[in-house]
């Protein structure tokens, strides 16, 4: 323990001195060892804070990377139009569609079969009878005597129809509906049918619509759909039909192309991820507002990912007619982040659709090089180049917080001690005068010299 010049008065004073400051002065010598581990401490922290930004930041860089470089993303996305929304609208364009033109005339709509009953009255009158639908008999009981009740009953049969009851201004009747759209749905209905209400007039059952198919050509090819939405038509393109004619056909041409307009969006979203991470690590390089290095000035990590990211925006094997990065529309700042030609990436697309995919998407192409680069330097265990950093850094955060509680540990106990030892060293102190009094009385009662008198 090293010397502590300390002042404690007057000795005979019998004041004594003030031991919880003098054990604080003692120990603060010893306190200032951990001066510099706490300082190393905070730094490694605020290091961790920006690495999780980065890592933070990379990630949405990767993703949106992937947006572009896996084969079912945007590049499989399609769109379409049709040149008679009246007569055919277009539903979608799936990934499993092929960029074309295809020629579609209907002389036929589908149907759903269905049946309606004749009116009655009174809604809530009093039926008697039976129905069969479908092969299914229905027999008229207290149950199910009125409309309602004996639509809730078929309902509850689950016989491939939908049962309801209409009411207007010519009474309430009971509506039939195929569960199944086309010829293949169409129903078979019977009955004997009375309104016991009114007389047992008879209740009878009319054909509403004939279940039938649709009946179109594409390309020239005959088709039949049970359902105006036709889905298996063109592959991956659902469309639905609106009108048909069998006397005079208009034909409808269909467009399927590209969604290029998704693609541009997915190019800016990475434009924007990629120009974040530059930024970030652009900020590292200088220092704050208060003059100070940012918190991984110098670092060879952010070395590392300056060096990776750039080079891998000019590697990666040409696709055909696309080589670069800036056939793309893409163009490098003098700070390093990236611009986004729009109409150049637009013209690309449009001309060498399947090059600019290639570009992306092939084995070793920019795209694929790139996710490549990213995985080796972000946040993935075991090799990423932040992981790896942010690793050390906790390491080392470990043995200084294990160096500073065992430095505390220590000066607890001294603490202690000290306080102990001062203790009894200020009882002393604070009980000479009193020693000095008896040492006179005794001097004074065996000389006969009165020290007090000073006789």
């Amino acid at each position: 323990m090293g010397t502590v010049g300390l002042s404690f008065g007057s000795a005979t004073s019998g004041q004594g001195f003030d031991v919880a400051t003098t054990v604080t002065q003692i120990q603060a010598s010893e306190q200032a060892i951990e001066t510099p581990w706490q300082t190393q401490l905070t730094a490694l922290q605020a290091q961790d804070t920006v690495f999780s930004s980065l890592g933070t930041d990379l990630s949405t860089l990767t993703t949106s990377l992937q947006a572009l470089t896996d084969a079912e993303g945007v590049f499989s996305e399609m769109e379409g139009s049709s040149s008679d929304t009246d007569a055919l609208s277009l539903t979608s364009a799936g990934t499993g569609a092929v960029a074309g033109s295809h020629t579609i005339t209907a002389t036929q709509l589908a149907q759903t079969s269905s049946y309606v009953s004749s009116a009655i009255t009174n809604a809530s009158d009093t039926l008697s009878g039976s129905v069969t639908i479908q092969g299914t008999t229905f027999t008229v009981d207290s149950s199910d005597n009125t409309l309602a009740t004996l639509s809730a009953a078929i309902n509850s049969a689950d016989v491939g129809v939908t049962a309801s009851v209409l009411t207007d201004s010519s009474g309430s009747r009971l509506s039939l509906v195929s569960g199944t759209s086309g010829a293949a749905g169409q129903l078979t209905v019977s009955a004997s049918l009375a309104d016991a209400s009114s007389g047992n007039s008879s209740v009878t059952f009319q054909t509403g619509e004939t279940g039938q198919d649709a009946i179109l050509t594409v390309d020239g090819v005959s088709i039949t759909s049970p359902s105006n939405t036709v889905t298996n038509a063109i592959p991956g393109v659902t469309f639905q039909l609106l009108s048909a004619s069998s006397t005079n056909p208009v034909p409808v041409q269909v467009q399927i192309t590209n969604d290029t307009t998704d693609i541009g969006t997915a190019m800016s979203s990475f434009v924007s991820a990629y120009n974040a991470v530059i930024t970030d690590i652009n900020t590292q390089e200088g220092n704050d507002s208060s003059g100070n290095p940012e918190p991984l000035y110098g670092s060879p990590t952010m070395a590392q990912l300056q060096s990776g990211l750039t080079g891998s925006l000019f590697t990666g094997a040409a696709s055909g007619s696309i080589t670069n990065i800036t056939q793309l529309g893409l163009s490098v700042n003098d700070d390093g982040t990236l611009t986004l030609d729009a109409d150049t990436l637009d013209s690309a697309l449009n001309s060498n659709f399947s090059d600019v995919t290639g570009f992306l998407q092939n084995t070793g192409s920019f795209g694929q090089t790139m996710a490549t680069t990213l995985n080796d330097l972000g946040t993935q265990a075991p090799n990423g180049s932040i992981y790896l950093a942010q690793q050390q850094n906790t390491a080392q955060e470990a043995a200084l917080k294990t160096d500073i509680t065992n430095e505390n540990a220590l000066l607890a106990t001294q603490k202690t001690t000290l306080t102990t030892e001062l203790n009894t060293a200020n009882e002393i102190l604070q009980s000479i005068p009193s020693q000095l009094d008896e040492v006179n009385e005794i001097y004074s009662a065996t000389t006969g010299y009165n020290t007090g008198n000073g006789g």
